[in-house]
């Protein structure tokens, strides 16, 4: 308050002016509202947000393609009631994070956890550390892809 020669005896003189939101910052609101939705009624503990972030855990945690990802969604989605259910496919999962700002980035790491291939590393074929290869031999026409 001392930058603004503010203080608490005369803060009562500036006015708090409020004002509405811009049309960004009413859509975000709503988006958040509408994931804080719960899953059912009297469902305290999760909402769409939470079960997306958390299904998108497990599949970084664990490797899982997305049709793994697709596969638990669709799982999800058969034991819950119409109208509470997580979005439909990991496409539109990702879709419904990005205006949040909270996607992703994958970063390939040596399977032995010896280092990442991230910022000066991200173009390493081989770990610096142990030499183990970034990608495993794939299996017709000499492709490869990561680990």
């Amino acid at each position: 308050m001392d930058a603004m020669k503010m203080n608490q005896s005369n803060v009562s003189q500036y006015p708090i002016v409020e004002e509405e939101p811009n049309a960004d910052a009413t859509r975000f609101f709503n988006m958040l509202k509408d994931f804080d939705e719960p899953l059912w009624d009297g469902c305290t503990n999760h909402n769409k947000l939470l079960v997306v972030a958390q299904v998108f855990t497990i599949k970084s945690d664990h490797r899982l393609s997305e049709a793994g990802y697709d596969k638990i969604i669709e799982w999800a989605r058969s034991i819950l009631s119409e109208g509470k259910k997580p979005k439909e496919n990991f496409y539109v999962a990702k879709s419904m994070m990005k205006p949040l700002g909270l996607g992703y980035q994958k970063i390939d790491m040596c399977p032995n956890f010896c280092m990442l291939y991230y910022l000066k590393n991200a173009e390493l074929t081989e770990c610096m550390t142990c030499g183990h290869s970034r990608y495993k031999p794939r299996s017709g026409r000499g492709k490869t892809h990561g680990i």
